[in-house]
Parts: C-alpha cells; sequence; structure tokens
C-alpha cells in the first residue's frame, strides 16, 4: 500500500470526525512516512508496520467517542461510545456489551422500584373509586410509608446512576487502551 493509498483510506475511514480534526490525525500520519522514508524505509513497509487504517480509524472513533461521553454523557453518547468499543474488536462483543447490559438492567430496575413506590398512593385511590366500602386507613398509611420510601430509593439511583455511568465510561476508556496496544506501565 502506497502513502496516498494508505492516507485515503485513513481519511474515509474518519469520516464521522471533523474536518479540522481529520487533518490532524492525517497530518501526523503523514509524518510517519516522511520520517521513514528519511530512515531508507519504503512507503510499502511504513504502511504495514503502521497497521490496518480501518483498525487505526476503529481505535481513534472509539477514543472519541468514549471521550465525547466522558466531557457530556449522553445516551446517545454512550450508545455511540458502546457501539464504536465493540467495533474495535470481536472480543468487545462480550466483555463491553454483557457488563453494560447488566448495568442497564440494575439502574432501570432500581428506578422502577422507586417510580413504582411513589406512584402507590394512586392504587389506594384506584381501589377507592372500584370498590368504595373498602376504605382502609391502614392501606392508605402504607402508601404514603411506600411512597416516601421510594422518593429515598429514587434519590439514591440518581446518584449511583450517576457513578455507575462515570465507572463504565473509566471501563469504556481502559477496554479501549488495551485493544490499542496493551497497558503502560511507567
Amino acid at each position: 500500500m502506497t502513502k496516498d493509498q494508505f492516507l485515503k483510506s485513513l481519511e474515509s475511514a474518519l469520516r464521522p470526525l471533523s474536518q479540522v480534526e481529520r487533518q490532524d490525525i492525517l497530518q501526523d500520519y503523514k509524518e510517519h512516512f516522511l520520517i521513514g522514508l528519511e530512515e531508507g524505509k519504503t512507503e510499502q513497509e511504513i504502511a504495514e508496520a503502521l497497521g490496518s487504517p480501518n483498525q487505526i480509524a476503529k481505535e481513534l472513533l472509539a477514543s472519541y467517542h468514549v471521550e465525547k461521553v466522558d466531557a457530556k454523557a449522553t445516551t446517545g453518547n454512550i450508545f455511540r461510545a458502546i457501539w464504536a468499543v465493540i467495533g474495535l474488536g470481536f472480543f468487545n462483543l462480550v466483555i463491553v456489551l454483557g457488563p453494560f447490559i447488566a448495568l442497564v438492567s440494575l439502574i432501570f430496575s432500581g428506578w422502577a422500584v422507586g417510580v413504582s413506590f411513589i406512584l402507590s398512593p394512586l392504587l389506594i385511590f384506584i381501589d377507592l373509586v372500584l370498590q368504595p366500602g373498602a376504605f382502609e386507613f391502614f392501606y392508605l398509611f402504607m402508601s404514603m410509608l411506600l411512597s416516601g420510601v421510594g422518593l429515598f430509593i429514587s434519590i439514591g439511583m440518581f446518584y449511583i446512576t450517576k457513578f455507575l455511568i462515570k465507572g463504565f465510561v473509566r471501563y469504556l476508556k481502559y477496554n479501549v487502551s488495551l485493544v490499542k496496544g496493551g497497558l503502560k506501565h511507567d
């Protein structure tokens, strides 16, 4: 693969990035080729040493999306980062998707319990409409107690959700660094 073929392939794979970021990355790889040519290597040798342009682009895009989630953790950003990290390799399908599904399930169930406890007094009113003679204060007070517990659960889930999202983003960063070439021990 020649320098021009390598750079064109890399540029087309980096389309999701902005023009400025793309040009900055391409300039770095042009410098790799210049340095390699000064050392007496051929363009093919340099391209082989750098690796596949598509794999380089996948790694750069995964890093970009993970950093974007780190800056602003929206649902769309999280899903794009997860998809980009899974795209780094088939092994990541299990390593990333499994923990993600488990975390989403835990977060969803916690929020479902909190909201259902908060809304439990509505059941008393529905029961009062359907069976007017069966009203008991015990049920009213228990539903108020459950509503209070639900508020505490929801407040806790707010902080737990933020903590788990930050932890999962750190896990994605760790995974990307591991795929890029292992962890560097200084």
